[in-house]
């Protein structure tokens, strides 16, 4: 389990994006570079890192779950997600 700290990191960075987008993506549009360097640097979309939303671990990340591999597992094993089941052959 990741910190709690990093965690709500993220989850700043995140709102701090989604409050900057529209004023960035105009900013862009116009070619104001001067501007653009005077907003927070967690404004921008590529400081962002995909987290596992139940444990907060960065690697092993799948994108069509939100969740990282090794919870994917636990849970699959569990029968927890609809339409996951081990294979074996």
């Amino acid at each position: 389990m990741a910190r709690k700290a990093v965690i709500a990191r993220e989850r700043k960075r995140e709102k701090m994006v989604a409050k900057y987008a529209k004023l960035r993506a105009e900013l862009k549009a116009k070619g104001d570079y001067e501007a653009l360097d005077k907003l927070p640097k967690n404004s921008s979309k590529v400081r962002l890192h995909n987290r596992c939303q139940l444990t907060g671990r960065p690697k092993g990340y799948m994108r069509q779950f939100g969740i990282s591999r090794v919870t994917f597992r636990e849970m699959a094993l569990k029968g927890l997600i609809p339409g996951i089941t081990k294979a074996s052959w």
